[in-house]
């Protein structure tokens, strides 16, 4: 046999002791069960009859594949392998699916381009999470998937191909992969003369403490400002040279004269990346870096709404990303969360 002829042999299941099957067959017992009852490759016995049958399987498939196709399975794993970086377990293919898992807690990487092109080549799948988004141990990011049975060897190859393409632009870097948190120490500056004076009570400290720490990261100092610009200014270079970091501030970062944060933060000598985000809520929100040290100017939501803009930009400082303004403005699309 020669080409990409693939024989299918339909054989009767009493007739298939001894033979091979061509592919997993599943099991789904409604409400309890669904899952592999037999994998591909696996030889029937005569004890496999009554299973075979009780799945309505009265004939089975023996395959033989031409020299130019491979079987699902063979053609998921290959691709899964060409693309898994660091950080990534791939699972075991089943009926042709390879899930491409976080081996830590970190940040998911995926160069959506090449995504986009490899569903371009038909017969073959990926599906990811969307780059920049936070994976724990062992949760999926990204699943090869071979759509027919038997797929051209060449669409395989291609996808090799485009993601050896990819590493040799890229410093060898894999188009997915998983960048663990660094565990960083956050000097917490909250202004506020309400705040300050004991008038009422801190909740900037506790939100942003739980969200560092959901990370492996920790808020190593917590200090308090009057809204008065030279003493916020102060206490930000007290910060800076404990040489935390980061360095967060959080209040007073409304348009209200009161409000001093935002322009104590740029008299800090700080570069401003973008003092106002595309995303709700959260808009508020400063970005900038002093002497190469990220400081963020936190606004009210981050104290009471689950999922701010700097939940989004937290991660990726703690991945080691440096933030620019082309990040923020990216963050508009998809950056409204009505939950």
């Amino acid at each position: 046999m020669s080409g990409t002829d693939t024989i299918l042999k339909e054989v009767p299941v009493r007739e298939a002791v001894g033979l091979r099957l061509a592919h997993d067959l599943t099991q789904i017992i409604p409400g309890q069960f669904k899952g592999r009852l037999f994998k591909k490759g696996h030889v029937i016995t005569e004890a496999d009859i009554p299973s075979l049958l009780d799945i309505g399987k009265e004939h089975i498939y023996i395959m033989e594949l031409g020299e130019s196709e491979l079987h699902e399975d063979d053609a998921a794993i290959r691709m899964a392998m060409a693309l898994a970086g660091e950080g990534i377990a791939l699972s075991d293919p089943h009926e042709g699916k390879v899930s491409l898992k976080a081996a830590m807690q970190g940040l998911a990487l995926v160069d959506q381009i090449l995504v986009e092109a490899i569903n371009e080549l038909g017969e073959v799948a990926l599906a990811t999470v969307k780059t920049n988004s936070v994976v724990q141990e062992g949760r999926a990011l990204a699943a090869t998937r071979a759509i027919p049975l038997t797929v051209p060897k060449a669409k395989v190859e291609e996808v090799e191909r485009l993601a050896a393409e990819y590493r040799a632009a890229n410093e060898g870097e894999a188009p997915l992969r998983v960048v663990p948190f660094r565990k960083l120490r956050a000097g917490l500056l909250t202004t506020g003369g309400e705040v300050f004076s004991g008038r009422i009570q801190d909740k900037f400290g506790p939100a942003v403490r739980s969200k560092l720490e959901a990370f492996g990261s920790e808020v190593a100092e917590q200090r308090f400002a009057p809204d008065d610009r030279q003493i916020i200014v102060k206490e930000i270079h007290y910060l800076l040279e404990q040489r935390y970091d980061m360095i967060l501030v959080t209040g007073g970062m409304s348009v209200d004269p009161d409000d001093r944060t935002p322009g104590a933060i740029k008299a800090s000598g700080a570069d401003i990346v973008s003092y106002g985000t595309p995303m709700l809520p959260g808009s508020m929100l400063l970005m900038g870096y002093l002497n190469g040290v990220p400081i963020m100017g936190l606004p009210g939501c981050v104290m009471h709404d689950p999922y701010t803009s700097f939940d989004v930009l937290l991660p990726r400082i703690l991945a080691g990303q440096t933030i620019v303004r082309e990040d923020i403005v990216r963050m508009g699309y998809g950056g409204l969360n009505n939950g």
